[in-house]
């Protein structure tokens, strides 16, 4: 398969994805919105930041570095062998929930019984869930690697909306359950989650004129379960020794992504219900990080693995997948900084508005809306690391991965250190900027190792890291004018006033998109050819 085909399949992925991710996650929110009102902050710090970092940190350790290593490379490999190695992520799973279990159980502070009751029970809960989902990680693996759309951003919403939909119903039924409620909607979960992916493969198996079950490397159910033959090794060892560099590199990949959970679980910086909080403007201020960068990072690392020879310099590759990459580069980068600057405009001067719609005045007083505020800056950095990573990881070598993770580790001691430091300064805020900082330092490494990828071609994918002066122009004056309509109309005048500073901000949108579309040009034919022409033959098929 060409590159060019390739990048039409990653595109369509990615697209695809947007739209139902946009539609779903849309419901979950209001169904969050509603379940909030009926729970105290304490509760929302247990449940969003103790038990999901257990069900979190088991999942990663487990699976992560598997996925990244079954996931690179060309298409010719014994796809046994690698569903072999993709089952061990399960036993990898049960060894990280009971350390961790016990870990959470015995020597992290137990919260009141009286205020969080059942904690003991969520900790086992939460544990197992992890280890159901990685029963269904072949299948995942399988689907991203033959690009599958739709399928993953269906199962995954699916459930999320079921669960959603439980906890609402138990909340409003059984609110004395406490920790039973979300102990019982998670293993509901990933349950769904599953059983999606399984009935998915069993249907395409089991219709052998299928176009899709012709592509796939098995032919039926079975073939997708463990086997050993005398003829060749239960595993490919290469596959497996890149796994191990991967896992290397996503156990502190995970301290950095969940730093300030970490910190906030075993240093005890905050109280429950200030993490509770923190945590509700974290996943609202990475509400679009999950809608848009996300499934763009995760389709597109597939193209760029599939398309670039991890051990080859860009010049002694085929010229014309080393200018795809480039150009497929640049319009992601552009599209990423164009996004994350109009979050992070736009969003300093509506964020207490937000918050006072999504979870009433717990949310919007305090110190709720100046941590929105600090994240819609991290949204920006968020972006743009997404794409460089997504990159970086794809083109490195297994040498070049390695030596990526002293630098990942450095970070990490650093990371940790500055948020302790920060947040004891200025609070829960504090977590924010030293993301910031830790985002920071990611993206200039990758920057460095994409500089130096095609500083001997003459392809330069770092320009769609620059603006024209007319739209950074747009960008400031439309902060200027929403932050000052913040200051007059908003939130202590009543709806009316809200209605005409929402006015305001979908004015002075309007103008910047609109001189967005008529300075970027090369951007808008990248969105029209790759994003908009797979949506229509999805129409048309």
């Amino acid at each position: 398969m060409g590159s060019r085909e390739v990048l039409g399949q990653a595109a369509r992925l990615a697209s695809s994805g947007l739209l139902l991710q946009v539609l779903f996650r849309l419901i979950t929110f209001v169904l969050n919105a509603f379940i909030l009102r009926f729970l105290s902050k304490e509760i929302v710090g247990i449940v969003n930041v103790r038990l999901t970092l257990l069900y979190s940190t088991t999942l990663f350790l487990a699976r992560e570095a598997f996925r990244r290593a079954c996931l690179s490379g060309a298409a010719q490999r014994d796809w046994s062998q690698t569903l072999n190695l993709l089952w061990l992520t399960v036993p990898l799973g049960v060894f990280w929930s009971l350390f961790l279990g016990w870990v959470w159980l015995q020597l992290l502070e137990v919260p009141d019984p009286h205020v969080v009751p059942h904690y003991g029970t969520g900790v086992v809960v939460f544990g197992f869930s992890a280890v159901v989902e990685l029963l269904g990680e072949p299948f995942w693996v399988l689907a991203q690697a033959h690009m599958f759309v739709k399928l993953k951003v269906i199962a995954e919403s699916l459930s999320v909306i079921l669960k959603s939909v439980l906890t609402a119903l138990l909340v409003l039924w059984l609110p004395h359950w406490g920790l039973y409620i979300f102990s019982l909607a998670q293993l509901f979960y990933t349950t769904v989650l599953v059983l999606c992916y399984v009935i998915y493969f069993a249907k395409i198996l089991g219709s052998p004129e299928s176009a899709k079950q012709q592509a796939l490397p098995v032919s039926s159910m079975t073939d997708l379960l463990p086997s050993m033959t005398k003829s060749r090794a239960f595993v490919n060892w290469e596959e497996a020794k890149l796994t191990w560099s991967f896992f290397k590199q996503s156990f502190l990949k995970q301290i950095l992504t969940e730093g300030e959970r970490y910190v906030m679980t075993f240093l005890n910086v905050l109280n429950f219900g200030d993490q509770g909080v923190y945590d509700i403007v974290n996943n609202l201020g990475s509400l679009v990080a999950r809608l848009i960068f996300q499934p763009i990072e995760e389709s597109f690392y597939i193209f760029f693995a599939k398309v670039l020879e991890r051990e080859k310099d860009a010049t002694l590759q085929k010229q014309e997948d080393v200018a795809v990459a480039a150009a497929v580069l640049e319009s992601l980068l552009k599209l990423a900084l164009l996004t994350g600057l109009t979050i992070t405009v736009f969003g300093f001067a509506y964020s207490q508005l937000v918050l006072d719609i999504y979870g009433g005045v717990m949310l919007s007083s305090g110190s709720g809306p100046v941590l929105l505020r600090a994240y819609c800056l991290y949204v920006l950095l968020l972006a743009i690391n997404g794409v460089t990573e997504c990159f970086t990881f794809a083109a490195m070598s297994k040498e070049e991965v390695d030596r990526y993770n002293f630098t990942m580790l450095a970070l990490s001691s650093s990371f940790l250190m500055l948020s302790y430091v920060l947040t004891r300064w200025c609070g829960s805020v504090g977590f924010i900027l030293a993301n910031c900082f830790n985002m920071g330092i990611r993206i200039t490494q990758s920057l460095r190792f994409i500089y130096r990828y095609y500083r001997k071609s003459p392809h330069r994918p770092l320009a769609g890291l620059s603006l024209p002066p007319v739209l950074l122009g747009t960008f400031a004056v439309s902060g200027g004018i929403t932050a000052a309509s913040e200051v007059f109309l908003c939130c202590e005048w009543g709806w009316l006033a809200r209605l005409a500073h929402i006015a305001v901000g979908a004015l002075c949108l309007g103008v910047t998109l609109g001189t967005a579309f008529l300075t970027e040009t090369k951007l808008i034919h990248f969105l029209r050819t790759q994003l908009g022409v797979p949506r229509l033959a999805d129409k048309t098929t």
